[in-house]
This record gives C-alpha cells, structure tokens and sequence, in this order.
C-alpha cells in the first residue's frame, strides 16, 4: 500500500513538473514572439541616411535604379518636350501640343519621323502628353462606327490606365481622365472617369484606315472630332478642329535613330522628382527609400555622384542597348519569332518593361494589339539585304483578328527607310495584294523589286544592312492571346 501512495506522489510530482515546464515554454514562446513583433515596429523605415556610404555600394544602388526607372524618365522627359509647346503645330514629320492636349495627323506617319521608335503606318496617330497635377482632362470619342480605334493611354510607367476603344464597345461621348489625388465634381455629360497612379502620362488616339486614296478622304471629317483638352475648358457639347489647318514649321534636325530621351548625366537629378510623381507599388518601397538615400548622399559628395553616372552609363551601353535588338528578350516563338504578354501592363516586371520600352515604347494592352517580333530567319540568321525572304500565310493560318493585321519593316534603328513605293508595311489596309491560287499569301521582302506579278506583295528591304520585321495584330482573337496561333517562319530564299 504505502509503495502505491509513494509511485502515485511520484507521478504527480513529474505530471506537475512537465506542465510547469510546458508553461514555462509557452511563456517564454509567448514572450519571443511579443518580443519579435515589438523589433520589427521598432525598426527604422529605410535606410540611416547619416551613415557614410562606399562608393561602389552608390555604384550597385545606381546600376539597379537606373535600370528599372529607365521607362519613367523616359517618358518624363518626353513631358518635358511638351512643355516646351504652346500652340498647336505641325512640326516637320511630328505634331506638337501643348500639355493636357494631343494633336492629330491626317494621313499615315511620315517615314522620317524619329520621336519614337516603330511607328506603323495602318493608323492614323494622335499624340500628347498629360499633366494630371495641373487638371483632370477630358476626351473626346466620336462616332467611328465600324471603323476600327483605339486610344493608347498610359501613365508614367508606361501601364494602360483607360480602355477606350472599339474592343471595348466605348460609346461616343466624352471621358475624363484625372490624376490620383484629384477630388473634384465631376461634370454632367462625362461618361466615366479613369484615374491614373501617376500624374505624367502619355495619350495617343490610333485610328485604322486603308491605303486608299477614298478612305484617305472618308476619314477627315472623324478626325477633326478627336480631341482631349483640361476640364475647364468642357462644356457638354463636342469641339471639333481641323487638323489639317494648324500652323506648319520647320522641325528640329533627324538623325537615324530614335530621339536620346534618357540621359545618364541627368538622371540622378530627375529620378527624385519622378519617383514623386509614381508612388512605390507593393514591395517597392524599400527600392526607393534605398535609391533615393543614396542620391541624397550624393548632393554632399561629388566622388558619389561620378561613381552613380559612370555605373549608369555601364548599364545603359551592356544592359539596356543589347535590348534593343528583339532577339534578346521576350517570349521565344517558333521559326525565331517572340512577343511579349504583359504589354502596357507591366506592373513589376521590370525587364520586360525597360526591354519594350528602348526597343518599341508605347505599346498597347494585349487585349487591343498583341505584337511579334523578328530579328531572324528560319535558320536563325539575322536579316539582312544581301538576301531574299518570303513570309507566307497559308489560307488557314492568317492572323485571327477582330481589327486588323500588318507585316512591317524597319531598318536597324528600328524606322522606315525611305523606298520608292513609299510602302513600309503589308496587311489589312492593303487592297491590291494577290493570294496565290491555293489561297495563300506570300510576302516578298527584298531590297530589289520581285517579278512584276508580285510587285503588290512586295514588301521593300533597305538597300544595304541589317532589318527587322514586325507583325501587328490589333483586337487579336482568342487563339493569337491564348498563344495557339503564332506567325509562320521568315524564309531565305535560295
């Protein structure tokens, strides 16, 4: 009896000793955890701006910024151009307007503009750039009716904001487009408001038309109605101008490649103030606060801010420049070809928005144009002119689109180069092109002109050096979206 009593005393004092030191553990973990939480509310925001800083760690910070906020400088810069504007002109192969409005073109771009890179010439284009911290603005939709368009609206990251177009059933009337930290009436008559994250942006109304002399003239009286302009300046009722009467001067000199919009020497000065105006996304907010310290160090320690621009200057001719070539980067198709499915939509993807944006700035969401790439042929050999290439559609594979499609060439810098047949591009626009008789259709691309019977499909090469080709499909159909339809091979011919 007295054992029993003692082994039950005994196993009662290690019960209670086990619990105790289960509570002790609970506690204590209860305590870490208390203790844990209270570090991280006590850790600093970002980086000790009074802490003396390396200059190679200024170098990596600069090298990593410059890179991702190439884009937004880029097209911060380009607002900066417009300011410059005060009336509305045509200014050799460019139309000019001032902030918080666009101008019209009345035909195709003309084959010697160098604003930006890749131009088409199936629309006819508007552009202008916004300044939401100064006003909302308004735009105007007219009547297309079952002609195709779209208006490219982007913000300071070169992400789409608003969706007007004809892949939207966008009604006429008028829209307005106003900045984040606006909170302002909103006027009877506008149909809708986007709201843009960032205050600086670009607008470009892109309106398809054949390459007809009728349509050329069909097209006019549409145009004049196609207008953005500040609120104050709306009244209900549609303003209309003819773009084909604004004053004329002569345009700054060309050179070959597209306009420098990004400057190494200039850009730790700009940064600060463009990050201002794109407040960090999700997650980016340590990437600013580390960026934006070192620039603050910089202003008090000149070795800093050469070191910043010589890394700069590294990443733009070993990283950014090789972007321009299509080849090196985006999703790799077969027979060479690739694309991009994020266009306009970005967020952070960092690569492929600063890839697009020294290689094709501007494109649209996937949604209204979907865009291939070429730099190669079949056998993976750069395009050249010493050769002869065929692209051919079989009757079952033409692009599925609900808008349009196009077959364009661009010289090295990725522009048009001047030809006799004033002919850069082959699609929909093009009434005169010939299927061959199983229904196919074969585009010739060639420096020299092919056998006369297939001078309509003829899609000219520079005289001498390397191209590329680039196909647009815009409102593109399911199977183009979904990836089951990609363009057939560019080949040699022998």
């Amino acid at each position: 009896m007295k054992k029993n009593i003692i082994l039950l005393i005994t196993m009662c004092a290690l019960t209670a000793c086990n619990q105790s030191t289960k509570t002790e553990n609970t506690n204590s973990t209860n305590l870490e955890s208390d203790s844990s939480k209270n570090k991280t509310v006590s850790l600093p925001p970002g980086p000790d701006t009074s802490v003396k800083i390396t200059t190679e760690y200024a170098r990596l910070a600069a090298k990593d910024a410059y890179f991702w906020a190439w884009p937004m400088v880029n097209i911060y810069n380009r607002r900066l151009a417009f300011t410059q504007v005060k009336e509305l002109a045509m200014a050799g192969p460019l139309i000019q307007a001032p902030l918080n409005h666009f101008g019209m073109l009345t035909d195709y771009v003309i084959p010697t503009e160098r604003a930006v890179a890749c131009p088409n010439q199936d629309v006819v284009y508007g552009i202008g750039s916004l300044a939401l911290d100064k006003s909302p603005v308004v735009i105007q939709v007219p009547d297309f009716g079952k002609r195709f368009w779209v208006y490219q609206v982007v913000d300071l990251r070169t992400d789409s904001f608003a969706e007007l177009g004809q892949m939207y059933d966008t009604k006429p009337g008028f829209y307005l487009l106003a900045g984040r930290d606006w909170n302002g009436k909103v006027p009877d008559g506008i149909i809708k408001v986007f709201r843009s994250k960032t205050n600086t942006g670009i607008v470009g109304p892109r309106v398809f038309m054949d390459d007809t002399p009728q349509d050329r003239q069909a097209i006019q009286p549409l145009l004049q109605s196609i207008m953005m302009y500040p609120l104050a300046d709306f009244d209900g009722k549609t303003k209309k101008i003819d773009w084909n009467k604004i004053p004329k001067t002569e345009g700054a000199s060309m050179g070959n490649a597209e306009m420098s919009w990004v400057i190494p020497e200039k850009f730790f000065d700009e940064l600060p103030i463009v990050l201002a105006d794109a407040p960090p996304l999700p997650g980016e907010e340590a990437r600013y606060a580390q960026i934006l310290a070192v620039i603050e160090a910089a202003k008090k320690d000149p070795l800093l801010k050469k070191a910043m621009i010589e890394a700069a200057t590294e990443v733009e001719n070993q990283i950014i420049k090789p972007l321009f070539e299509f080849r090196n980067f985006g999703k790799q198709l077969p027979y060479n070809w690739s694309t991009i499915t994020n266009g306009a939509s970005f967020g952070t993807d960092y690569f492929t928005r600063t890839a697009t944006a020294k290689s094709n700035i501007l494109v649209n969401k996937p949604e209204q144009a979907k865009y291939f790439y070429q730099d190669l042929d079949s056998q993976g050999i750069r395009l050249n002119s010493t050769s002869k290439y065929t692209v051919t559609f079989t009757k079952e594979q033409m692009p599925p689109v609900n808008g349009f499609w196009s077959l364009t060439l661009y010289n090295q810098h990725h522009f048009f180069e001047l030809n006799n047949l004033n002919r850069y591009s082959l699609g929909t626009k093009n009434k005169t092109m010939k299927t061959n008789p199983d229904g196919s259709l074969t585009i010739y691309v060639q420096s020299n002109p092919p056998a006369k019977d297939q001078e309509s499909n003829w899609l000219p090469a520079p005289k001498k050096g390397e191209f590329s080709l680039y196909l647009r499909t815009y409102w593109p159909k399911k199977e183009i979206l979904d990836g089951k339809w990609t363009p057939p091979a560019v080949t040699k011919v022998k």
